[in-house]
């Protein structure tokens, strides 16, 4: 009779499976990587303590009996969620291996994405990516509630408890419709857009705040109109349909201006714009891994076409763990 207390090692488990794999506990034991003796007692304690016979064994062969036939499939399910579990453990040990779940502010993600999709997994094959768009508040609200492992955002998100790991800078880009009087001009004065009707992304859009922040900087009030945008995409199409202006990020203009109805014009220098970076929860302790992550993340994302468009930042010398 079965101890209703008794709990099998893994040990009896994976024996008990090598030995019904091989029908040889010579084989089994070598497969196992351990002494014919230790297997047979690991099989003997299981025996014992499940109450039961599961093998037999003459002089001539060894097989399972009924009881080990009937147990032997749920041996095997326990043995591989084990090894499962171990291989999960080991991933685990570096964030690189097994999953890792990315978010991306909706102003980077169209623009980056496909060739961070494509650069991890020809860089990192042991890599799997689960990716999330959305704003800043609630990507920083998923990566403290443990959804998130990563995110990429504009910095500083100065969000306690979540370190920053900078990527590049990048400068932003009058769009203006085809035909403006400031298409195409090269060092626009961002004084210039006092006088033009600047569109802008809803509440929330990071963009939003950052194209204010810069007619501050310039030192008046933008006309704001009454047309605002719920991505960066819809603020492009009413600039091509004549009712404003609006700023876009330099990996952005590839992709917006392809259409052919969308003009351009570039900022003299000091050029305002914003700099990307991943951030995480300062309590995951992978500071090392996670710079990896970002250098590699800058690198394909300049090599895809955006290289001369950003400005990649070089790690410190001195890394912390």
């Amino acid at each position: 009779m079965t101890d209703q207390s008794y709990q099998p090692s893994v040990a009896g488990l994976r024996a008990f499976v090598a030995v019904a794999r091989k029908l040889h506990f010579g084989s089994a034991a070598t497969e196992l990587g351990i002494s014919q003796p230790a297997l047979s007692q690991a099989l003997a304690a299981l025996e014992t303590g499940l109450g039961m016979r599961l093998v037999e064994r003459t002089t001539r062969r060894v097989f399972l009996t009924s009881q080990g036939e009937a147990l032997l499939p749920r041996a095997v399910a326990v043995v591989r969620a084990v090894d499962e579990m171990l291989l999960a453990a080991r991933g685990a040990e570096d964030p690189l291996k097994g999953g890792l779940r990315l978010g991306l502010i909706p102003t980077v993600a169209p623009y980056v994405l496909p060739a961070i999709l494509s650069g991890v997994a020809g860089r990192l094959p042991e890599l799997t990516l689960q990716v999330v768009e959305d704003q800043t508040a609630r990507l920083l609200d998923q990566l403290r509630d443990g959804v998130l492992d990563v995110a990429v955002l504009a910095l500083p998100v100065d969000a306690a408890g979540i370190a920053e790991i900078p990527m590049y800078d990048e400068d932003f880009v009058l769009a203006l419709p085809t035909g403006h009087r400031l298409a195409g001009r090269k060092r626009v004065d961002p004084a210039d857009m006092a006088d033009l009707p600047l569109l802008l992304l809803d509440e929330g859009h990071c963009l939003r705040d950052q194209a204010l922040e810069v007619c501050q900087l310039a030192g008046f009030r933008p006309d704001l109109g009454q047309t605002r945008a719920a991505s960066l995409a819809t603020a492009v199409q009413c600039v091509e349909g004549g009712l404003g202006v609006t700023l876009i990020p330099a990996t952005a203009v590839d992709a917006e201006t392809a259409g052919g109805r969308l003009a351009t014009a570039t900022f003299a220098a000091p050029r305002p714009g914003r700099r990307i970076g991943l951030v995480f929860r300062e309590s995951a302790g992978r500071m090392a891994a996670y710079r990896r992550f970002a250098a590699l993340l800058t690198g394909v994302i300049a090599d895809a076409g955006a290289d001369g468009r950003i400005t990649p930042i070089e790690p410190p010398v001195s890394e912390p763990a």
